[in-house]
């Protein structure tokens, strides 16, 4: 019966010296008889809603478990958060985990079953838990190239090389459609900022887009470029003609596998690129000519007709 023992005696027990330990096994050490103890399988465990929390695309689970059982471990799964097949995300002894790297604003379904010598116990009851709607994140310093220079909370970068350099966002994204926009906050002597998304191993020693995998808009005083694996294509007018305080919005939609573009408010060029599928960082590159803050957690543009109705092919 679940959450209860007993205990088997192999041979009459030693009456000089009764060991009855934690272990599942025990002996006598002076005559030799030996103690089994055996368990049921353990009860279910407790979910403890109270310090169950979901932060932008990570959720915490904790539990309790069953207070009669004798538990070697416990087992977490989650779904899909699509309401799709659980996978199983953590086995061992702790009563609380967090999960990373989940999608946005979707939500997601928890269980967990504590497990000991004789078998799996049943399921706890279940937990949702939704994730953010929208996407917080700031710049990755921990694979950043040693010529940046963050400040502002790791929202605001520059750069010490004349050479272009790239930075990623310490979040990727897979599904959803995200936005975020970036400041100009200083741009000298007409550089060619870029501005996008990658791959987490995208080269960091040259302009966004250079090899494949980078999709960027390039941008200078007067006029754009999108490239990719060194690529160019669409140049369009208008650029950072106002140089600092020029504000550049990046609109990744992964339910139509796009990327577009803006500039101050307004959508700048047809959409960029099309067919994208995987997993992509927001991306930036730059030189020492420019400052740029990144803003993050907007929602985003609600009409992107001037962008999808020009008649400028894109990028694949």
């Amino acid at each position: 019966m679940a959450g209860t023992f007993a205990v088997i005696f192999d041979t009459p027990i030693c009456k000089l010296n009764r060991k009855f330990g934690p272990n599942n096994h025990d002996s006598c050490g002076e005559c030799g008889w030996q103690v089994r103890w055996a368990f049921g399988v353990p009860g279910a465990p407790g979910i403890i809603p109270e310090e169950c929390s979901a932060e932008n695309n990570s959720v915490t689970i904790a539990w309790q478990p069953h207070s009669q059982s004798y538990v070697e471990g416990n087992v977490l799964e989650i779904d899909d958060g699509n309401n799709g097949p659980y996978r199983v995300v953590y086995c061992g002894k702790e009563t609380i985990c967090t999960i990373d790297g989940l999608h946005f604003n979707s939500m997601y379904n928890a269980r967990v079953k504590s497990y000991n010598s004789a078998g799996e116990g049943p399921y706890s009851e279940c937990i949702a838990l939704q994730t953010a709607e929208v996407a917080w994140f700031m710049l990755d310093v921990t694979d950043s190239h040693p010529d940046l220079v963050f400040s502002n909370d790791n929202q605001t970068v520059t750069c010490n090389s004349y050479d272009d350099r790239v930075v990623l966002g310490n979040i990727g994204f897979s599904k959803g459609v995200h936005y975020w926009e970036v400041t100009i906050d200083r741009y000298d002597n007409h550089p060619d900022p870029a501005f996008g998304v990658a791959r987490f191993d995208v080269t960091k020693d040259a302009m966004l887009g250079k090899d494949d995998k980078g999709w960027s808009m390039y941008i200078d005083s007067k006029r754009s470029w999108f490239i990719h694996n060194n690529q160019h294509s669409a140049r369009t007018d208008g650029g950072v003609d106002s140089g600092a305080g020029c504000v550049v919005g990046v609109l990744l939609d992964l339910e139509r596998h796009t990327l577009a573009f803006y500039v101050n408010d307004e959508p700048h060029g047809p959409v960029a690129f099309s067919d994208l599928h995987g997993v992509f960082y927001p991306a930036i590159s730059l030189n020492r000519n420019v400052t740029m803050t990144m803003h993050t957690g907007l929602d985003p543009p609600t009409d992107t007709e001037g962008s999808e109705s020009s008649g400028i092919s894109t990028m694949q």
